[in-house]
């Protein structure tokens, strides 16, 4: 369409709505309030109309691209995606990792997984399981001082991230004095993934979410000498933006997803290794 078409079409819509949609200046347009609202009622109905088009013609889909903290995408959703590619041959799945610092809005995906306590602001969010934790540790440190059987055996070993804020939590659900913890320089890894790496190394104890680190418990790579969790008020949430949620992919994702974490969240306790 030509410039003026387009301009000619605005004129007409807008004529329809009776209220301008677009503020004109002098570089350009910006759209007025009555027309931020009225797109974000009309794209998300658009988006609709066109993957309901696409399903009717038997099109592939496009591309579904989820963005997701590092140890969420590397260590839980990464095994687990075969399972939706195969209840969803068509919607082929780009899985891309930022830091939890990261907005949603800042990157270009469809759906984000971020740790929070839920105040996304005006996103769509569903609650996927709590960041409940433990410690754990490697057989050879463990062996090396014969072993634990009180909470307070923990303090004979070094902590990977004496500097993370959990312990206190966890150190709390113990009924241990907090005083007693933490003498080593501040230090913290940032990622689990990082701090279970340090820790299977033998080079202290590291607080990690039972969950993510399934096969090193089963394998033996690390030990989790107590069931007690702790938690402290952050859950893993999947976001989705308002104009994507009716979109057919996002749908089917988040119904597998949701239905892939209801044993988390319905369920704190994880195996014991001892």
């Amino acid at each position: 369409m030509t410039q003026a078409a387009v301009s000619y079409q605005i004129k007409v819509l807008e004529d329809r709505v009776g209220a301008p949609l677009f503020e004109r200046h002098a570089r350009g347009v910006s759209l007025t309030n009555v027309g931020k609202d009225f797109a974000n009622q009309i794209v998300p109905a658009m988006d609709t109309i066109c993957e309901a088009y696409a399903d009717a013609i038997g099109t592939t889909q496009t591309t579904l691209t989820i963005n997701a903290v590092p140890t969420f995408a590397t260590h839980f959703l990464s095994g687990a995606l075969w399972s939706f590619q195969e209840q969803n041959p068509k919607i082929s799945v780009r899985l891309e990792i930022s830091e939890n610092s990261v907005e949603p809005d800042s990157v270009d995906c469809d759906m984000a997984i971020r740790l929070g306590a839920g105040n996304f602001g005006d996103k769509d969010c569903c609650r996927l399981f709590p960041a409940v934790f433990a410690p754990m540790v490697s057989p050879r440190l463990l062996v090396s001082v014969g072993g634990v059987s009180r909470y307070e055996d923990l303090l004979k070993f070094p902590a990977v991230s004496p500097g993370d804020p959990r312990w206190h939590f966890w150190l709390a659900a113990a009924g241990i004095e907090t005083s007693c913890f933490g003498s080593e320089p501040s230090r913290h890894f940032g990622t689990q993934m990082a701090e279970a790496r340090a820790a299977i190394e033998g080079h202290g104890v590291a607080l990690l979410t039972p969950a993510f680190f399934e096969r090193e418990l089963e394998t033996g790579a690390l030990l989790q000498p107590f069931d007690l969790l702790a938690e402290d008020g952050k859950s893993y949430w999947l976001i989705t933006q308002h104009k994507r949620r009716r979109s057919t992919k996002v749908r089917e994702f988040r119904n597998w997803l949701l239905a892939q974490t209801e044993a988390l969240r319905q369920n704190h306790t994880c195996p014991v290794n001892s």
